[in-house]
């Protein structure tokens, strides 16, 4: 059985980092959120931004304006999907500093640092980003503002746990662990907050995650992401999900919000956007790859969705 859920994940590339390694000690609150200057890996600024904060020891409260306060522990880590302006604070009703201009460089290139507060409890965090040069992500759509995740459940929170310990020591010890290590602790705790958040979120307007969770339209999407090349059509997906057409296409853009050849259409659009930016293969091949017919066909569609086509648009990357 195909699993949508990691058909998806598989098929956006998620890049990752810790930047900044913070302690507070109370009365303490902050008000921040990921700037292109925290995404070292990245020459650019991604279109699409997750933040996050680990609570490594003592607790917090996160909030976002128009919804309601989040109390974060130890072991637990907050995701901001939208990279939303937001407040971390040791109490509520405190005033908010910016964070911005709180933040210490290290002096031997390791995480820049934070220590504030009034000399009372402590907090001790750290804090990462997410990035997606995919300007949609169905996964992330379907996302509430703010997400709770506790690594230590899970399917992989042994592994999430041994890396969140090394890197935590290190970092109490004063060095810095390995980059690619915290970039693949990044990813793998947001692949580990999707799962938590796809089985318990609940019977409300859930977008996407209620297509995967839809045992017909679930088989729909997985096989569009398990081979985005083939030539589908309304009535191929209708055959995959085992309805009728009309009934099919009815249900889906219901749960996903588009209809099922506008999805499919966006996703070949972006996985040749990123072969565009990563391989020198030529239009024609690009083409073929993402279930095109002829290379203007292709042309013309991506010029639709970017405005440039696929050969300004890879001169512009360059």
């Amino acid at each position: 059985m195909i699993d949508p859920l990691s058909e998806v994940l598989r098929s956006v590339r998620l890049t990752g980092g810790i930047f900044l390694d913070a302690r507070f000690t109370a009365p303490w609150c902050v008000r921040t959120n990921i700037l292109a200057e925290d995404c070292g890996p990245f020459p650019f600024k991604p279109p699409l931004l997750i933040a996050y904060h680990f609570v490594i020891a003592g607790k917090l409260l996160v909030s976002i304006e128009g919804e309601p306060t989040v109390e974060v522990k130890a072991g637990e880590i907050v995701l901001l999907p939208r990279n939303d302006v937001h407040t971390l604070a040791s109490a509520p009703g405190l005033v908010a500093t910016s964070a911005r201009h709180l933040i210490q460089p290290s002096e031997d290139g390791g995480l820049a640092r934070i220590s504030h507060g009034g000399g009372g409890e402590s907090a001790h965090i750290v804090c990462g980003f997410l990035g997606s040069e995919v300007s949609y992500n169905p996964l992330i759509a379907a996302l509430p503002r703010l997400l709770k995740l506790d690594v230590r459940e899970g399917v992989s929170r042994d592994w999430v746990e041994a890396s969140v310990r090394y890197a935590a020591s290190e970092l109490t010890a004063g060095r810095f662990a390995s980059s690619s290590l915290l970039s693949r602790l990044s990813e793998l705790l947001f692949v580990e907050a999707m799962r938590q958040y796809s089985v318990s979120f609940a019977d409300q307007d859930a977008g996407w995650l209620k297509g995967v969770a839809d045992p017909q339209i679930g088989r729909a999407l997985a096989a569009i992401h398990q081979d985005v090349s083939s030539h589908w059509s309304a009535n191929s997906l209708a055959k995959e999900a085992s309805m009728s057409r009309s009934a099919f296409v009815d249900r889906f853009t219901t749960l996903i919000g588009m209809p099922p050849i506008r999805y499919l259409t966006l996703w070949r659009l972006q996985a040749a956007r990123r072969s565009l930016r990563e391989t020198r293969k030529t239009i024609g091949q690009l083409a073929h790859e993402v279930g095109y017919g002829s290379e203007e066909a292709f042309s013309r569609a991506f010029k639709r969705e970017f405005g440039l086509s696929p050969a300004r648009w890879r001169e512009q990357q360059q």
